[in-house]
């Protein structure tokens, strides 16, 4: 059954031909269904048809009535398909990041949130994340006689870096629209603000506002327990803590909030999580990360790199747009650590936020009453802009 699923999550390898799908089939539709948030067992795309990281989200089966199923498949940076077709074609909808797609003999694309990439049937094409974006889309797929993709040879390095089209610099006003923070993605920044300043009254109602807005138990308590890297674990303990009031006081209220679910990534060990953990660090700094620091303490760097980017951030249970932005809250809400700040927010950017996402969250904490703090973000963001700027 997992196979399954999995296979029709990403890009439908394989119909839905198990027991749970004629049932689905079968079931009465007199009534509406709702299968919650984070009640459906995430996986990882399979290395025969994926290069590189890449967790895919089941939706919904094909059945008698829709014979189509649909997914969320999130690609890390340079993740991406292998070749392949599809006998019904395919719909994906861009959800967030930036990534590519390339149809056969034609050139490489970038795609943005709000995009909608129609595949006809029998058309050989990939798609995946941009080489230093995360990229989430939606994918709904058809079937012809319980079959739905047609997997081909892996993209070759040399056609995923193939020359693409610069974008441009400004957005047109019809995209610019669509890239805003969810209601979820807003409350992230308060949840960690207030959990930086140990302000519990603030973090119960940031706590309450994320549950309301879809956001899963398990990636709020994600979201405490990475800060603990920045803002200590006191703070992270009080605030877990505090999550466990909440939740059940929302139970006593006759409230299930979806449990979401623990990482189904394997996390490496020794120096295979060394590797690992530079490699993201690596991605989201933009460049090895070295300098006179690094020299006159190098076991820093090794704890960065094996715990913080290795053993957190190899945590598939929250994406990293999700920890950027618990990040740079975190950060702006404690004074004296601007140079970390415009750090993250430049990584901000690198793993697909956009500035107009950034600026919406200095919003969110100006909103909220961290006038400071949403000074020290908004100075951290100006000085990132300006220095990407081209020379």
């Amino acid at each position: 059954m997992k196979n399954t699923l999995l296979g029709i999550a990403v890009c439908a390898a394989a119909p839905f031909a198990s027991a749970a799908g004629a049932d689905s089939a079968s079931e009465s539709r007199a009534t509406q269904q709702i299968n919650r948030a984070g009640t459906q067992a995430s996986a990882a795309g399979p290395a025969n048809y994926f290069t590189g990281r890449v967790r895919v989200d089941p939706l919904f089966p094909a059945t008698g009535e829709i014979n189509a199923s649909g997914a969320y498949v999130t690609f890390e940076p340079g993740a991406h398909s292998a070749w392949h077709t599809h006998p019904a074609g395919q719909r994906l909808v861009v959800i967030s990041g930036m990534g590519l797609t390339q149809e056969w003999g034609k050139p490489v694309q970038e795609i943005r949130p709000g995009d909608v990439i129609v595949c006809p049937p029998g058309v050989k094409h990939w798609h995946g994340a941009a080489p230093t974006s995360t990229m989430t889309h939606l994918a709904v797929t058809g079937a012809v006689d319980g079959k739905s993709v047609q997997w081909l040879e892996k993209v070759t390095d040399e056609q995923y870096s193939a020359q693409r089209p610069v974008a441009p610099q400004a957005m047109p006003a019809a995209q610019a629209a669509s890239e805003v923070l969810s209601a979820r993605q807003q409350a992230i920044p308060l949840i960690a603000a207030s959990m930086a300043t140990s302000n519990m009254p603030r973090l119960n109602a940031a706590l309450n506002q994320g549950l309301d807005a879809g956001l899963t138990v398990s990636e709020a308590k994600e979201i405490l327990v990475q800060l603990y890297a920045y803002s200590g674990f006191p703070r992270s303990l009080n605030a877990l803590g505090e999550l466990m009031k909440v939740v059940e006081a929302r139970k006593q209220r006759g409230i299930q909030d979806a449990p979401g679910r623990e990482p189904g990534r394997i996390i490496p060990t020794g120096d295979e999580l060394l590797a690992v953990g530079k490699a993201n660090q690596t991605r989201i700094s933009g460049a090895p990360v070295q300098g006179p620091l690094f020299d006159f303490a190098p076991i820093i760097n090794q704890y960065l790199q094996a715990h913080l980017f290795g053993d957190i951030f190899e945590r598939d249970n929250l994406d990293w747009q999700s920890r950027e932005l618990a990040t740079v809250a975190a950060l702006a809400a404690t004074p004296g650590v601007e140079p970390q700040l415009r750090s993250h927010m430049a990584a901000s950017l690198r793993v697909g936020l956009s500035a107009s996402q950034l600026r919406q969250l200095i919003q969110v904490l100006h909103s909220q009453g961290d006038v400071d703090a949403a000074k020290r973000a908004g100075a951290a963001l100006d000085v990132t802009l300006q220095a990407n700027q081209p020379k």
